[in-house]
């Protein structure tokens, strides 16, 4: 399947650094949630996500399902 994203408007996360490591997403038609790194931009690959995927990855970073610590 070929997305096309030529009409994406990327965005950083507000928590995102001044160090430029971070990820972009795009809202899709559809529902659907494009994340790419930020540091390779268009030459990098994009991974795309369901909205109820998307949304869930969320819920749990915010719940701390991922922290290190």
């Amino acid at each position: 399947m070929t997305i096309d994203l030529s009409g994406a408007h990327w965005f950083k996360s507000s928590y995102s650094s001044s160090g430029g490591d971070c990820v972009e997403a795009a809202h899709l038609g559809g529902g659907q949630v494009a994340v790419r790194d930020s540091t390779l931009g268009d030459a990098g690959p994009v991974v795309v996500f369901e909205a109820s995927a998307w949304d869930s990855f969320n819920t749990a970073v915010r719940a701390g399902v991922f922290d290190l610590g």
